[in-house]
């Protein structure tokens, strides 16, 4: 879980922007996102497939 602390002399505005790029950089929203709804295996596989195959797509059209 991402902590920061309130440093001297620092805003509560910066303090929050520090915490959310703790939280962003931690992955913790993300992982909130993914686990939303459950996915079996063979689907999770499906998927990761899926987007490696559209990822090979994009890198041959930006080669070409």
């Amino acid at each position: 879980m991402p902590y920061v602390e309130l440093r001297s002399n620092e805003s509560q505005d910066q303090l929050l922007k520090r915490f959310r790029k703790e939280v962003t950089k931690a992955g913790v929203l993300t992982t909130i996102r993914r686990k939303r709804w459950f996915v079996s295996k063979s689907e999770a596989r499906r998927l990761a497939k899926k987007k490696a195959i559209r990822r090979m797509r994009r890198r041959q059209r930006r080669n070409d």
